[in-house]
């Protein structure tokens, strides 16, 4: 990544802030530089590599409360599926899921009878996947290779690539004329990420190398020869909890606990559970927030909808 110019529009980059590191055992501090023109901002310095998405929060070993966790991921993941069916990509459509995970998203797609497959980096996710009988393929956005498809999803990948403008020029060529690039995104510009400041969940860093406005996303996807066509502000699987978390951090917690305690990723101290105990109440309050936000386009995730001319 050229450390000066934005890879979002291109614009230039100056030095903004530091962050801590989104793993909490993670000690040290990220420097941030943003876009002047659209508001974009990325991560400086090395990527972290493939070890990162093996530890931590990607470590294996079930969470905490799994059976509650996996049916709310299972309700969740519906929203990327109903995005593809209004985009009009039609019944037994061929959908690649590009950073696929344990297959999560090819399996809701399957069900809704979409011809879905899936590639993923990670040798550990990707086992997972194969294990339930998931075509993932083990493969980089950079190394794949696909013609006439009627849809290519990048559900929260995109901002963890070196050349995100590269990878969607890839994408571009994977579609069939007409075809759908469904992108999410966290929202830098989202009014969660300023309830959190630098403990917003979503900066992530050092794996997230770019933090995308929406501004920038659209401007990277016509960069690339996609046209932007609907943006939607409300991500059900992460704004809500998303904005709680901010809340909680706003009031004094361990950034992220709630998300880090399910994942097994942070000692459960008494005085973080006794402040989200406490913080139950603003759960309300934070999905009152979100939907505000979804309404003023300030949602602190988003899904673009981009299409090949």
């Amino acid at each position: 990544m050229d450390a000066r110019t934005c890879p979002a529009c291109g614009g230039p980059l100056a030095p903004w802030q530091e962050v801590p590191g989104g793993e909490p055992a993670d000690p040290r501090r990220y420097a941030l530089a943003r876009c002047a023109a659209c508001g974009s901002a990325v991560t400086t310095g090395e990527s972290p590599g493939p070890a990162a998405y093996e530890a931590g929060v990607y470590a294996p070993g079930p969470p905490r409360a799994r059976r509650i966790v996996a049916s709310a991921q299972r309700a969740l993941t519906a929203q990327p599926v109903r995005l593809l069916r209004r985009a009009g990509v039609p019944p037994g459509g061929r959908v690649l899921d590009a950073g696929a995970g344990t297959g999560r998203l090819v399996a809701a797609l399957a069900r809704d009878g979409y011809a879905a497959t899936g590639i993923e980096p990670s040798e550990r996710s990707r086992g997972r996947a194969q294990g339930q009988g998931l075509p993932v393929a083990h493969a980089h956005v950079g190394e794949h290779e696909a013609s006439g498809l009627d849809a290519v999803v990048l559900w929260h990948v995109l901002e963890h690539l070196e050349e995100p403008g590269a990878a969607l020029v890839r994408v571009r060529e994977w579609l069939a004329p007409g075809g759908v690039a469904l992108i999410a995104v966290p929202n830098l510009a989202s009014w969660q990420a300023r309830v959190a400041g630098p403990a917003w969940l979503h900066l992530d860093a050092p794996r997230h190398r770019t933090h995308f406005t929406p501004p920038g996303l659209r401007t990277l996807a016509e960069r690339s020869g996609l046209r932007p066509e609907t943006t939607r502000h409300m991500v059900w699987e992460h704004n809500p909890a998303g904005m709680w978390m901010a809340l909680l951090a706003r009031a004094g917690g361990t950034p992220g606990f709630p998300f880090h305690a399910l994942k097994r990723n942070v000692p459960v101290t008494p005085r973080d559970v006794a402040v989200t105990a406490l913080g139950v109440p603003l759960a309300p309050v934070a999905l009152g927030l979100e939907v505000v936000a979804a309404g003023l386009r300030r949602g602190g995730t988003i899904a673009l909808v981009a299409r090949r001319a």
